[in-house]
């Protein structure tokens, strides 16, 4: 299997384009080749030198937790300017005009992992729409997604809580890779002309990042495995909630409880659902910061037993109305700012609606719940071809 950074290394024309461009970049920690070198490091050896570094949520080193502002740097090693795109406003999330004077092309080589709520890949359409305001080329350096590009999950979000966890209307497990979705809105946004996609080569689309001839390099702190990645488009739903997401432990988003939770019981419970794929493992747990930290917990962990079967969409979802339902009294919704957005629960942003988190106040079944936010129409399919076709247009 090839990615875009493999390819552009065999590409001379590609090379000797940029080598007489004024180059920006979009990176970070896992924007490596398969021998583990970063993309700064292959373009310096292929003679291209960015004039200017931009650094997603996380920061440019990938140093930052979830939902802390970073600021502009310098990067230590070749003394290029960094631009931080996670700042303290939504209007932070996009380069200025002026962070793009000079520049010919913007190139984009991020790692996703198939959620609509990871920012990576909302990063890289807001950096695409400054560089068509400023009339610079965009070329993405495509990788694959590590939880395949078959399986779709969730609906489209209600138009009214499109967010930077969600910016425009794709299911939440959207079975996409990044350089898909730059395209597809490219192309609908009448820009495609700017944009070029060095597609991935010699992947089957139903392959997961466990067969890959490759490591899993961490896009982000609480992202350390290809199992996370699995889990994830369920279990980011645990942060519109008091339920730890599992950071302060080594098992993010796999592992989940409170202080008032009995792991047996919502492992019994969620088995009982019927939901396939996985084994809910009861455990205690403490974690060293974030959420509950320093408090003993009770909770289970996630273990993936089906890759193929599991949906983790509709398995946290039921796991959190199992929560809920348990001790109602003890649980309840995340009410604070999130994602720059004060007036929309965080619940109902990550699940793109606001009656699921009605329903499972509400008392109603878990496992009805999940079926209903999570089963898939003829628009969510409608939109995951779109992007397909949209890519093979603008890909070389």
């Amino acid at each position: 299997m090839q990615t875009g950074l493999d390819r552009l290394v065999q590409r001379s024309d590609l090379v000797a384009r940029l080598r007489e461009s004024r180059v920006g970049l979009l990176a970070h920690p896992a924007s490596v080749s398969r021998g583990l070198v970063h993309i700064t490091d292959v373009l310096a050896e292929l003679g291209i030198v960015p004039e200017v570094l931009f650094g997603p949520e996380h920061g440019w080193a990938g140093h930052a937790q979830d939902m802390i502002g970073v600021g502009d740097a310098t990067d230590d090693k070749r003394g290029t300017r960094i631009v931080s795109l996670y700042g303290e406003s939504f209007s932070d999330l996009s380069p200025k005009p002026a962070d793009l004077d000079g520049l010919d092309v913007v190139v984009i080589d991020m790692q996703d992992v198939g959620a609509r709520y990871y920012t990576f890949v909302w990063t890289a359409v807001l950096v695409a729409r400054a560089c068509r305001d400023k009339g610079v080329r965009v070329l993405v350096l495509d990788r694959p997604n590590p939880i395949g590009g078959t399986a779709v999950e969730g609906k489209l979000q209600d138009a009214r809580f499109l967010s930077f966890v969600g910016l425009e209307r794709v299911p939440t497990r959207h079975g996409l890779t990044l350089g898909e979705i730059v395209a597809w809105r490219a192309k609908l946004e009448g820009y495609a002309e700017l944009v070029q996609v060095l597609a991935i080569e010699g992947l089957d689309r139903e392959h997961h990042a466990s067969a890959w001839d490759r490591a899993f390099v961490m896009p982000s702190p609480n992202m350390p495995t290809y199992e996370t990645a699995l889990v994830y488009p369920g279990g980011c739903l645990l942060e519109g909630t008091n339920l730890s997401d599992g950071r302060g432990t080594t098992r993010p988003f796999e592992i989940t409880g409170a202080p008032w939770v009995s792991g047996k019981q919502l492992a019994e419970r969620l088995a009982g659902t019927g939901l396939p794929g996985f084994f809910a493992r009861p455990l205690g747990f403490e974690p060293t910061f974030h959420k509950h930290a320093k408090k003993s917990c009770g909770g289970v962990q996630i273990h993936v037993t089906d890759p193929r079967t599991f949906r983790p969409f509709a398995t946290y979802v039921a796991l959190i109305a199992l929560a809920h339902h348990s001790a109602p009294k003890d649980f309840a919704f995340r009410t604070e700012r999130y994602e720059f957005v004060d007036d929309i629960p965080a619940f109902d942003l990550l699940v793109g609606t606001a009656s699921t988190r009605e329903r499972i106040l509400a008392g109603d079944d878990p496992r009805a719940i999940a079926d209903a936010v999570s089963e898939l129409g003829d628009e969510e399919r409608a939109v995951a071809a779109e992007a397909r076709a949209a890519l093979a247009s603008l890909s070389s």
